[in-house]
């Protein structure tokens, strides 16, 4: 492994959904070690970027490599944590058999876990402190627990890459904490992880880096840089020298 070699690479990528363009010559890269927010307005490819990087979705242009080498559906190096409303919740399944669903590329359908899998769901289930809900059925969980079992579920399998979809949208602030915490301690450790959201401030106060996306990435940097300048943000989300928005980042 070739640490000099971004974990996620976004070159030039441009995507089109039904005839309509939704990503134009994006750029992103992602190193191991860093936190990145993907910032912008609903509707600009903030999703789409993500699903590119999974290989769920072929660019018409560009390339997303993943490692070096072109992203692949079911990639081992790469997790997912996409929105709540994505996960069946009403399926009869336990805590530990949803993370468990994170290791089903790596087992197959029919291939039963052994011993090492189960280890590896203890061991997200820990990191996002649901080892005592093991047993409880998904569908009696709270919001901020059904959200800690899709952030297991993708860290079951170890990931090198960790991609979030609004991980925090809609959660109380302990569960926001627990998770930011996470996160950056995930990122510590040598992994390279990517979250989408729309918590301005929680992204300047966490994130090692910015990018600003609005069907292309407006630009990338660290938080402080990015803060001080209006006319990216003004570009990313179409408002004006005079807008709240501005005002929110002066004041961060």
């Amino acid at each position: 492994m070739n640490l000099a070699t971004p974990a996620l690479t976004v070159e030039n990528v441009s995507l089109e959904l039904g005839g309509r363009p939704v990503l134009t010559g994006a750029d992103l890269s992602l190193h191991r070690g860093e936190l990145v927010g993907l910032i912008g307005p609903n509707g600009a490819g903030k999703t789409t970027l993500l699903r590119a990087a999974l290989g769920l979705l072929t660019p018409s242009a560009g390339r997303v490599l993943v490692d070096g080498r072109p992203a692949k559906p079911g990639r081992a190096p790469i997790g997912y944590v996409p929105q709540r409303h994505e996960f069946a919740w009403e399926f009869p399944i336990s805590v530990a058999n949803a993370v468990m669903t994170g290791l089903t590329g790596r087992l197959g359908l029919f291939r039963r876990p052994g011993a090492a899998h189960w280890e590896a769901v203890a061991d997200a289930l820990e990191r996002v402190r649901l080892s005592d809900l093991a047993d409880r059925p998904v569908g009696q969980l709270s919001g901020g627990q059904r959200q800690r079992v899709l952030v297991g579920r993708a860290l079951a399998a170890r990931p090198a890459v960790l991609l979030l979809d609004e991980p925090l949208a809609g959660l109380d602030m302990p569960t926001q904490e627990l998770l930011s915490a996470l996160f950056a301690d995930l990122a510590r450790e040598g992994r390279a992880v990517l979250v989408t959201t729309h918590d301005l401030l929680s992204a300047l106060d966490g994130c090692d880096r910015i990018a600003l996306l609005n069907r292309s990435v407006i630009a990338c940097g660290a938080p402080a840089e990015l803060a001080a300048d209006p006319e990216p943000w003004m570009a990313t989300f179409q408002v004006g020298a005079d807008s709240a928005l501005l005002r929110l980042l002066k004041a961060a």
